[in-house]
């Protein structure tokens, strides 16, 4: 496998691409970031996120787009996000979309107080590496229902937890780039 040439980050349904996790791992990590805007959030704050096809569609775009700006293929890209931008991202990488990996922070297993409704139908068709990064106090997703979902990808996984941490880390967060650097690294 070649070594990720770059990592792409979508936000979460109520952030942007300068969430302060985003700015820090661009900081920290050694490969090229691009941190993006899904195209509501650049038509104001108070948008809600359109259905997510639409936004899967937007990942595949943007994508294909930057890897042309890089020169490279899209299966040297890692793709990833915060809750609903790493959520679509793994849904277009199942889908279909080549990249090197998956980045998920804060993946949001399902909607808060609604265990029921998980949005994991896809796990099954992930082929490539992932990363999920996420507070072992999320309402998003309990660490046993975590485990017990993560089964379903046929590819390696990597799970890491800040300790305390709910949905929208606030300490740590060297934890969370080291435990990303180290991931890309062997990913080499």
């Amino acid at each position: 496998m070649v070594r990720p040439k770059g990592l792409l980050l979508f936000h979460g349904a109520g952030g942007d691409k300068d969430h302060d996790v985003f700015v820090l791992i661009e900081e920290e990590l050694q490969i090229p970031v691009r941190r993006v805007n899904f195209s509501y959030r650049n038509q104001g704050k108070r948008r809600p996120p359109p259905p997510a096809q639409k936004l899967v569609d937007e990942v595949r775009t943007i994508a294909s787009s930057w890897a042309m700006d890089l020169r490279i293929p899209s299966s040297h890209i890692l793709l990833g996000g915060r809750s609903m931008g790493g959520r679509v991202a793994s849904m277009a990488v199942a889908g279909g979309l080549k990249s090197r990996g998956l980045v998920l922070l804060s993946y949001p297993l399902h909607p808060v107080g609604k265990p029921e409704k998980l949005r994991t139908d896809h796990f099954a068709k992930i082929e490539r590496p992932c990363l999920f990064v996420s507070g072992d106090k999320d309402p998003f997703g309990k660490p046993a229902l975590f485990n017990e979902c993560l089964n379903s990808i046929p590819a390696k996984v990597t799970l890491n937890w800040l300790i305390g941490q709910g949905h929208n880390p606030k300490k740590d967060l060297k934890i969370l780039t080291a435990s990303l650097k180290q991931w890309v690294e062997g990913l080499r």
